[in-house]
């Protein structure tokens, strides 16, 4: 056996504890750049951990202006804010692109360069700027992942740095500052969340060399992360369509914060898969939510995958409270595909590609670029060849699930 676990120094969990904040902020440093958005810093909440930040270190800069995707044009302008205040820690308050952000900015002030010199697995050097991070949706698990994902321009579809040196030193859990979650927005980052249980879940095991573990970050699954999974997979799908429908409740809220913890945790080990690897292309684009992207994909990728994984959806089934007793392995993986589609319509998900913009005739092309994706790709627990990706896509263009995907010749 060769396995790793990585994670923060510290993670805090529980309704409360962002008053925390300013204390693990100030142990790690004295001069703050503080990254977010313009609508989290108008909120009470968010106000109050800034200023209270404030009044406990010597120098606080504010980076206000996070935009989705994280475009290199927010690296630049975030990067030119920390130098300002000289800043020796960050502290990250929002969802995954203003973690994804502050975790880029970290190594940049740490090791110069830009964002293209750290692309790919394992490119930074070494550790960078201490980040605390304090998310404000339950979907991304970036407070506890070593990955970035950034928009360049000069590319089709998003890309990745990917390195232990980029989990984030202090991951502080507060459900309540998800209270203020939009439905639209909880549903997306839940729904990804989800996907990344999922997807670790049924990632492809695979054999490892003793280097393995320094020099790649996405290792297949294990059952370290098959634990952690499960019991994300059991939160998220009994609270999901609640907090979607009533963000005020507070015990749903819970469950979404923790589900997205113990996701972050499985997928920082495993890996995702193919959903996310097709959504890089296809988010950049219709310009499509992350998590909308993801949660459309997944039942498809898991059919065309079921000949390989039809006992771990028969698990799953019961995870999410599906009565399966009687059923059969293929019975209950049915069962598991159905509610998840279900699952996908309530909280508002389009059902095909077709939906979302997508063009039939770029499907094969966004196979390919998806097959480029390898750190993601790999972990595909079916056939991986962009016929068979293609063949995915296309089942998810006109909506049927069903659709077998040929074995290649």
């Amino acid at each position: 056996m060769l396995e790793t676990v990585r994670g923060p120094r510290q993670l805090i969990v529980g309704e409360g504890v962002a008053q925390n904040i300013p204390r693990v902020v100030a142990e790690s440093g004295s001069r703050v750049l503080i990254v977010t958005d313009q609508v989290l810093l108008a909120q009470p909440g968010v106000a109050e951990i800034v200023a209270a930040v404030r009044e406990t270190v010597e120098a606080v800069a504010v980076f206000s202006d996070a935009t989705s995707d994280v475009p290199l044009s927010d690296v630049a302008l975030a990067v030119s804010v920390a130098a300002e205040v000289d800043a020796d820690v960050i502290l990250a308050i929002g969802g995954g692109t203003v973690i994804d952000l502050a975790k880029i900015v970290g190594v940049i002030r740490r090791h110069g360069g830009t964002p293209r010199d750290f692309y790919g697995e394992s490119r930074v050097p070494g550790p960078t700027l201490p980040l605390v991070a304090v998310p404000t949706t339950s979907g991304t698990g970036s407070e506890l992942t070593p990955v970035s994902v950034l928009t360049d321009p000069d590319r089709e579809l998003k890309v990745g740095v990917s390195s232990v040196h980029i989990v984030p030193d202090f991951a502080i859990v507060d459900p309540e500052l998800t209270y203020t979650c939009p439905a639209t927005v909880t549903a997306h980052s839940g729904i990804d969340a989800f996907c990344h249980a999922v997807e670790s879940y049924t990632a492809r095991p695979r054999p490892h060399g003793p280097r393995d573990p320094v020099e790649q970050v996405f290792l297949g699954r294990n059952p370290i992360t098959d634990h952690y999974a499960l019991l994300a997979a059991e939160r998220i799908a009994r609270s999901l369509r609640r907090a979607v429908r009533n963000g005020g409740d507070t015990d749903a809220r819970a469950d979404m914060s923790y589900g997205s913890m113990l996701a972050g945790l499985a997928f920082s080990h495993a890996g995702n898969a193919a959903p996310h690897a097709l959504q890089y292309p296809i988010g950049a684009a219709t310009h499509t939510p992350h998590g909308l992207g993801v949660g459309l994909l997944l039942p498809y990728a898991l059919d065309a995958a079921r000949d390989a994984i039809g006992d771990r959806m028969a698990v799953l089934a019961r995870v999410c409270g599906l009565d399966v007793t009687d059923a059969s392995e293929a019975e209950a993986a049915d069962a598991f595909l159905t509610w998840l589609d279900e699952l996908l319509a309530d909280i508002g998900i389009p059902p095909t590609l077709a939906d979302i913009g997508v063009a039939r005739a770029d499907l094969p092309r966004f196979a390919e670029m998806a097959s480029g994706v390898t750190r993601l790709i790999q972990n595909h627990p079916g056939p991986t060849d962009t016929a068979s990706l293609t063949a995915i896509l296309e089942a998810a263009w006109i909506g049927d699930r069903a659709r077998r995907i040929p074995t290649p010749s």
